[in-house]
């Protein structure tokens, strides 16, 4: 299995980018997918998450009217849409997999992790 994130950079603030988690060697059918950032000297913070099933999502409260998360299973891949971006959002962002479910509880196991990619937000 192998979770591969793009699409990070440097921006500006208020500008937009759009992260990408290709997948391989699971099925996005059974697998929820997670986002997940980690600032210098803060915690690691779910951001998103959307579900196997029904496809349901997460969003935190710092993301929740500017991020939405979505996910082409044809091409394994999942997105988020990061918009109005702030400079809080600097971040380096990682995608994770876990089977079936996830929501915003911090005791979820997520099974299988991205390296991650760097997003700066800077004016």
């Amino acid at each position: 299995v192998q979770l591969v994130e793009s699409g990070g950079g440097l921006v500006q603030p208020g500008d937009s980018l759009r992260l990408s988690c290709a997948t391989s060697g699971l099925n996005l059918d059974y697998y929820a997918i997670g986002w997940f950032r980690l600032a210098p000297g803060k915690e690691r913070e779910g951001v998103s998450c959307v579900s196997s099933r029904d496809g349901s999502t997460f969003y935190s409260d710092s993301a929740k009217g500017r991020f939405t998360i979505s996910r082409d299973n044809a091409k394994n891949l999942v997105y988020l849409q990061m918009d109005s971006l702030k400079p809080e959002d600097t971040a380096v962002y990682s995608c994770a997999a876990r089977p079936g479910h996830c929501s915003g509880s911090p005791y979820l196991i997520y099974d299988y992790w991205g390296q991650g990619t760097q997003v700066t937000v800077s004016s």
